[in-house]
Formats: structure tokens, sequence, C-alpha cells
């Protein structure tokens, strides 16, 4: 445990001169499970949260369940551009049917079934060298296929705690308190598409950890109002393993507002799970740097960065376009 606590602490110092990637754009983790590696920016309070609907059914035990709840998340980013807070979780109320007995009975439970309060830091950005990572200006080929430097990810680490309130019945042997740690990666594919992976070592100190994995693929659409996504999620533990598959889409309606919804199924079926969410995302943006003016292109570069901040403002509606550069 003090190993890991030590590695973490090393990770999150030696890179105190990283510059984050804040976007003008609101950059929300819904509707995936997965967490982007980047932080939402400094003195930025963002909110995501969504309507929940679960149908399971469990072939050995002879059961039934519907389950209908709330995800819900607050991000803020301060300190530095790299850093930012997360509390998230889920409250589900469940409505279960035991077939097992004669005649049939009926249970209601609710709860949190997450409940998790920690800190994310991009310790890594490929993506922060400008020279490196501007356009090419003469290219169209070069700009809209994958670079060799693009599979190289940003990073970022996690730690926090889950906490478990009360007499849980969806967790009764969980202890109040336990550890979190993660690490997120991005890979940015060409402008419109966006690979996630987290990797996730969950109760770590209790009699049952829990490892977990999440790769998320992002593609916005030519209207980049629109976005689609794919995603699997793994986890086991001693107790249960299996494996999630999810995919959905998004809608920005304004710079700092977005909506959401998605599907997801399980491949086991002790139990199966169908599920879906309708969710928003909405932030309030206090970040205080302003882009950097050009001085140091020609004026004809200046014209062609012009032209084509205007053929991306025809599909994105959201998106500033700097006329001084």
């Amino acid at each position: 445990m003090n190993k890991l606590c030590l590695f973490i602490a090393i990770l999150f110092l030696s890179a105190q001169q990283i510059k984050a990637q804040y976007t003008e754009v609101i950059n929300s983790n819904r509707p995936g499970a997965s967490y982007s590696a980047f932080a939402v920016g400094k003195n930025v309070i963002q909110g995501e949260g969504g309507l929940y609907y679960e149908r399971q059914e469990h072939t050995l035990l002879e059961t039934e369940a519907n389950r209908y709840g709330m995800d819900y998340a607050i991000r803020y980013g301060f300190l530095f551009e790299q850093l930012e807070v997360i509390l998230d979780g889920t409250f589900i109320k469940e409505n279960l049917t035991d077939f097992s007995t004669s005649p049939s009975v009926d249970y209601t439970r609710s709860n949190f079934t997450k409940n998790t309060l920690g800190f994310k830091y991009l310790v890594y950005d490929p993506y922060k060298d400008s020279e490196k990572n501007k356009p090419n200006l003469y290219s169209w080929k070069a700009n809209h296929h994958v670079q060799w430097r693009d599979l190289i990810p940003a990073v970022g680490v996690y730690a926090g705690a889950n906490f478990n309130f009360g007499d849980n019945p969806f967790y009764p042997e969980d202890p109040q308190i336990s550890p979190k740690v993660m690490i997120a990666t991005q890979n940015h594919f060409t402008a419109n598409w966006v690979l996630v992976m987290n990797f996730i070592y969950d109760k770590f100190t209790s009699d049952d950890s829990l490892f977990n994995y999440i790769i998320t693929l992002t593609h916005a659409l030519p209207d980049h109002r629109y976005s689609i996504f794919v995603e699997h999620q793994g986890y086991k533990s001693d107790a249960y393993g299996d494996g999630i598959f999810r995919g959905g889409a998004a809608r920005l309606f304004s710079k700092n507002l977005q909506v959401d919804a998605s599907l997801g199924i399980n491949i086991k079926d002790t139990p199966s799970r169908f599920f879906g969410s309708i969710g928003v995302s909405y932030r309030i943006d206090n970040h205080s740097d302003k882009p950097k003016q050009i001085d140091n292109l020609s004026d004809e570069d200046k014209e062609f960065i012009k032209e084509a901040k205007k053929k991306r403002k025809k599909n994105n509606p959201f998106e500033e376009i700097d006329t001084n550069e």
C-alpha cells in the first residue's frame, strides 16, 4: 500500500510543468463509463448526470429485477490545469422477484451502488508541444490520417476512495471506506476519433478486490455537434466477473451543454443485463486563460488557418474563431 502511494506521489510531483488541454467546448465523460485522461481545466465546475434503467435475469437463482436509478458526477478543476477532484456515484432502487419459491416473492431495496471521491491528475500530455502538433498547412492528407505520434497517449492517474453508506443491501460485506486507483490513457486519432482506456484497481484492501478495465472509442460526426461511441468494460474479482458492451450518442446544444443516450448489455446470464441511460452534462466555465495570438506566421499561412477554421465552424457552430490569427 505504501509503495503504491509513493508511486502515485512521484508521478504527481514529476509532472508540474505539463500544460493540460483545456477545450473551448465541454468535454464530458458521458455517456460512457470511462474517465478522460484530461482534467476539465482550472476554475471549471462541471456536472454530469443521468437517469438509468436496468433489467436483470438470473438463471441460477431464478430471479428477475428491474432497477431504476440516477448516475451523477461533479468535477472541479483547481490549483493546476492538470488537476481535478471528482465526486461521482449511482443511486439505485431495485424491484426484485424471486421465482425459486412458490408462490414467488417480491423484494424492494435501494441504496448507492457506487459513491466515490477522488483526484485525477494529467501526468503526460503528448499534445503540449505546439510545434510538433501544429497542422500541416500544405497537406490535407497529413492532417486527416493517423500519424505515428498519435499512438502515444496522454496519461492521467487517479486516486480516491469508495464510500459505502450504512447498511447497504447491495454490498453488505464491503467496508465503509475502500481505496480506488486508476490509470487513464487517451489517444486522438485525427480530429474525429478518440480512444480512451482505463485500468482500475478497486477495493484492494477488502477481501474481494476488483480489477476493472474500460475501452471507449468515440467518433465525431461531420456535424461536430453530434458524436457516437462504442465501449467495452470488463471486470474480475474472486466473487464475480463479467464483460459489458455499450453504445450511444451525444449532442452539443451549446459550448457548455451536452445531452446523451446509451444502451448496454453483458455477456453472462448470471445475471443477464440490459440497461439504458439518458443524461445531460453542463459546465460553469470560469477558465481565465485566453488564446494567444500567433505572430510568427506569414500572411498566407494566417489566411489558410482562417479559412480552415471557417470550414470547421460550419460543421461546429459552437467553435469560436479568433480572426486575429
